[in-house]
């Protein structure tokens, strides 16, 4: 690791760091954040642990594409070329991320992973596999989905079928035959369902505490993100009634087919837990056919299967954890004090904390908008507020 120390230090400078910002994690909203920067004219260097760009996005399940559309899923000076569809694969978004690097000449350094970062007074040392590096300001754009999270369901190692999170769905042709228990009704639920719909899996049960906030892809030929800009300036009481309206309207009474109701509107849910909106593909079709059968919360695992709360046994050959993801901070920022009890910062975008000031997060709550739209959002907003305390 010496050789990438001096890489570094050689290319970047210490005092250009120590004057400007790092950005950690290129993702969109890490990309997004280091353009602002450098458009504003703020020294900027990019740490990001993987080795190329985009690497989640190759590690995501084949059949994965935007719930966002394309013309809302961009960033800065960069678009989608011509021909990709209304929601991009995750080819067409590994496409985008590294034009937009290349377009921009964004100062990116791969394969430098950031271990702790600590504020002394005046300055932050963000410390990485690289060595210490000196910033007057940290972006901490690692993203909200950096671990995928599974309950510790009582007796799941005991469990002889296999359990797996939602997001190393891989192949709906692997679910042919086959038993399949999906746990949780949210948006990475409803993905998997969507691809599960036209699997040929022997059996299909989807295991819901609440049910969601569920919206369709498109109606008609009109593809509904699109009017999200449009909710996202509506005050929160008023974007949960539109959307419960729409979710009533397209799909009618759910709960007749098991689903339990939403705990509270699909606005206040990304507000208050974070809970991201879900997008029906052809799902709620296949719930209806009672090719999904809509069951009650997983209560514990034996080795032949899964009891149910309500005492039943099911015995699937896979159940799959659509049950989110943390942002895996506490390493990092833990002993910061600017974490909640999910590990979920206690400010995002451009807000911040006076007692530490030059800390910054992004991409760390779900959006209405999106996350290529808010990621724009939220790092000119950083920037602002740099520009202005430098100043």
């Amino acid at each position: 690791m010496e050789a990438e120390v001096t890489e570094l230090r050689g290319q970047t400078g210490q005092e250009s760091i120590f004057h400007g910002a790092i950005v950690i994690g290129a993702g969109a909203a890490g990309l997004a954040a280091a353009h602002a920067l450098k458009k504003a004219g703020v020294p900027t260097l990019v740490l990001e642990k993987e080795r190329r760009l985009a690497e989640p996005w190759y590690r995501r399940h084949e059949r994965l594409h935007l719930n966002s559309h394309r013309d809302l899923s961009t960033l800065p000076g960069v678009d989608y070329p011509a021909g990709t569809p209304a929601f991009p694969h995750k080819t067409a978004v590994i496409r985008h991320l590294n034009d937009f690097s290349q377009a921009h000449n964004l100062p990116i350094r791969l394969g430098v992973a950031v271990e702790e970062i600590a504020f002394s007074g005046d300055q932050w040392t963000v410390e990485t596999s690289a060595g210490p590096l000196p910033a007057h300001h940290v972006v901490v754009a690692t993203g909200r989905d950096r671990q995928p999270f599974i309950p510790q369901w009582k007796g799941a190692d005991d469990f002889a079928g296999r359990i797996m999170h939602s997001a190393d769905f891989g192949k709906a042709e692997d679910y042919a035959g086959k038993k399949v228990l999906v746990v949780g009704a949210g948006n990475s639920g409803f993905d998997v369902l969507n691809h599960l719909a036209g699997a040929n899996a022997a059996s299909i049960w989807l295991s819901a505490r609440n049910g969601p906030s569920l919206l369709p892809k498109r109606v008609g030929k009109i593809a509904v993100h699109r009017l999200s800009p449009f909710l996202a300036r509506l005050p929160i009481w008023l974007a949960d009634a539109v959307m419960a309206a729409t979710q009533r309207l397209v799909f009618g009474d759910l709960t007749k087919f098991g689903l339990p109701p939403a705990s509270s509107g699909g606005a206040s849910r990304l507000t208050d837990d974070y809970t991201a909106i879900a997008t029906d593909d052809g799902a709620v079709r296949a719930i209806k056919a009672g090719q999904v059968v809509v069951l009650p919360q997983v209560r514990e695992f034996t080795r032949d299967g899964v009891i149910l709360d309500n005492g039943n046994l099911i015995a699937p050959n896979i159940v799959i954890a659509a049950t989110g993801y943390r942002t895996g901070l506490e390493r990092m920022v833990g002993k910061l004090g600017v974490l909640d009890g999910r590990g979920v910062p206690l400010f995002n975008g451009g807000e911040t904390d006076p007692k530490l000031p030059g800390l910054w997060f992004t991409g760390m709550r779900p959006s209405i908008r999106g996350c290529f739209a808010n990621a724009r959002i939220q790092a000119k907003a950083i920037a602002q507020q740099i520009v202005r305390q430098r100043r």
